[in-house]
């Protein structure tokens, strides 16, 4: 029987994990689950169901009313008693709270995350006429002050590629593993950095994804979408020297036509490449902290600043909205605009 592709394996995980918090939230969210699903990821329902049920911790903890009742037996009619201030105050709360002794905080991506949780939330059963009101919605988005992009200069690429074909600075223990996966953490790093595909599309790859003919593989976005990547020569080399060692290889099963495997032949996780772009990153420099997504911003920018095509480095990044990407690489725009000040003079000299 034909294995279950890595997408499908994280929906049905996803899936099992939303059940099992639904049990603790009050019955009627089951039905606000069950009217998105058509339009959701499993993911997002996932993050969505751990929002809301901050949400309902909180006027457990905080409302009279509530605090009389166990969460999963709050009644719906709850919803509308809820004010856009009380929505506020909910806010300031997620600033900094503690749960079962454990200190939480949130910062403005993270309270604008959950307050765009509860406006869906909301928005749904309102748009049902399930409720009469929707505070949610009038409660005012926080400010997101941008942060600076962090990306690998062209110099540091090269030498992080060249650390992970060597490991010669790594440590003893290290390198001794070094020696077994060095043909696979290449692949993947070169991969990566050659994309621009999310870690996620990364350890999602099978080895029939590869299409050698045409340079290109075969990827799951974000939102389900199916669609082709496609790398050039230095990936391909990369890739072909791995896969040379991949096909000796036995995985285990459940793992069999995964691309990249663990030192325990199982399919590569997410956490496991984190951890390799960190080891191998901390080696060329220490005053940037390197994700894979930070990867996935160096090839963004390398792609940006070649062809200067801003509709091209959305396409290949899978973003849905183009002014995502704008907003990313504005700050080569402002490079390229201050370049024209050396071009034009008004006197000669």
């Amino acid at each position: 029987m034909k294995e279950k592709a890595y997408y499908e394996n994280v929906n049905v995980k996803n899936e099992l994990k939303l059940r099992k918090m639904l049990e603790t939230l009050p019955a009627f969210c089951k039905q606000f689950f069950i009217g998105i699903e058509p339009t959701t990821a499993s993911r997002t329902r996932l993050a969505y169901a751990y929002d809301i049920g901050c949400f309902f911790d909180y006027l457990h903890e905080v409302n009279p009313i509530c605090q009389r009742m166990e969460i999963r037996d709050f009644p719906l009619s709850i919803l509308d008693q809820i004010t856009p201030m009380d929505i506020e105050e909910y806010l300031f709360y997620l600033k900094y709270y503690e749960k079962d002794g454990v200190a939480h905080t949130n910062d403005e991506r993270g309270i604008k995350r959950k307050l765009a949780s509860l406006r869906s939330f909301y928005r749904y059963f309102y748009k049902n006429e399930l409720i009469q009101n929707d505070p949610a919605v009038k409660v005012d988005m926080p400010k997101i002050h941008e942060k600076a992009i962090v990306r690998l200069d062209i110099d540091e690429v090269s030498r992080l590629l060249d650390e992970v074909e060597s490991g010669e600075n790594l440590t003893a223990r290290q390198q001794k593993y070094h020696e077994k996966t060095k043909k696979r953490d290449l692949a993947m790093m070169t991969l990566l950095l050659g994309t621009g595909i999310r870690v996620s599309e990364c350890v999602g790859l099978d080895m029939e994804d590869v299409d050698f003919r045409n340079n290109g593989i075969k990827i799951h976005r974000k939102g389900g979408a199916e669609v082709i990547v496609y790398f050039g020569e230095e990936v391909r080399e990369t890739l072909l020297d791995y896969m040379v060692e991949r096909q000796k290889i036995t995985a285990e099963d459940g793992s069999i036509n995964a691309l990249f495997l663990s030192l325990q032949n199982r399919r590569i996780n997410v956490r496991s490449v984190e951890n390799l772009v960190k080891k191998y990153s901390k080696l060329v420099t220490n005053l940037k902290h390197i994700t894979p997504h930070k990867l996935r911003s160096t090839y963004g920018t390398s792609l940006y600043r070649e062809t200067g095509d801003i509709y091209l480095v959305a396409d290949v990044l899978g973003h849905k909205d183009v002014n995502t990407t704008r907003k990313h690489y504005a700050a080569i725009d402002d490079d390229r605009r201050r370049s024209a000040a050396k071009y034009v003079k008004l006197r000669d000299v």
